[in-house]
């Protein structure tokens, strides 16, 4: 099998090095495994760190957004045929160590698609964090009818089935929740693993604001009516 580390990435010169080097580059059960590196329009040295560090780098001539680069990823997924696609994220913020448990569900044909959530129980994640989650965790449910600790999460585990029949339109934030909207449009089974954040003030810095929930909010709602 062939296995795609999907990593979206902006302006991540300072970490994404670290994060490239932290991933497996080898796992059992598969016989490939790379690491796909997207570029959104980055204005600092991302892209050149990334190849320095011997991933595959995809670029946008701008920056489109979150939503933008984890389309090119499921759409490299797609046309080369990989069997397994996980999205993590550039910031540092997910602990490499938890692939191996996030991928068994996956591996064991329980789910089609499976999160990692940080908040299955609770931790001493920022405030601000905890606001935004329960917010998008709700307004996902009452858009999409799938109920999610944790709808905001970067760490996510696609099967085949779920690499082919997903579609996305987002090109912003709101794409982390349109996921939920395509878990129930194509009855894929869903699955949460626990896992914990690791949070900096880089991290911090770089994540979801309570001020963007506003814009979210609108934003999947229009979605939903397309």
């Amino acid at each position: 099998m062939k296995l795609l580390i999907g990593i979206p990435a902006y302006n991540e010169e300072l970490m994404i090095g670290n994060v490239i080097e932290s991933l497996p580059k080898r796992i059992p059960d598969f016989e490939k495994v790379d690491i796909l590196v997207v570029d959104d329009g980055s204005s600092d040295n991302t892209r050149k760190v990334a190849k320095d560090c011997k991933a595959i780098v995809l670029s946008h001539i701008i920056n489109r957004g979150l939503g933008a680069a984890l389309k090119t990823i499921l759409a490299y997924a797609k046309i080369n045929d990989y069997d397994i696609l996980i999205t993590f994220d550039a910031d540092g913020q997910h602990n490499p160590k938890y692939i191996k448990r996030i991928l068994e569900s996956i591996l064991d044909h329980k789910a089609n698609i499976v999160i990692g959530s940080r908040w299955k129980d609770i931790n001493d994640a920022p405030r601000s964090r905890i606001i935004v989650n329960q917010i998008a965790n709700i307004i996902t449910f009452l858009l999409f009818g799938v109920k999610t600790s944790d709808s905001q999460s970067g760490l996510r585990v696609l099967d085949k089935k779920s690499i082919t029949n997903i579609k996305l339109f987002s090109d912003g934030m709101e794409v982390s929740s349109e996921f939920f909207k395509e878990i129930y449009r194509n009855k894929l089974i869903y699955k949460e693993v626990k896992i914990d954040a690791i949070y900096t003030k880089y991290s911090i810095a770089k994540g979801q604001q309570l001020t963007n929930a506003p814009s979210i909010l609108l934003n999947l709602i229009l979605r939903l009516l397309r």
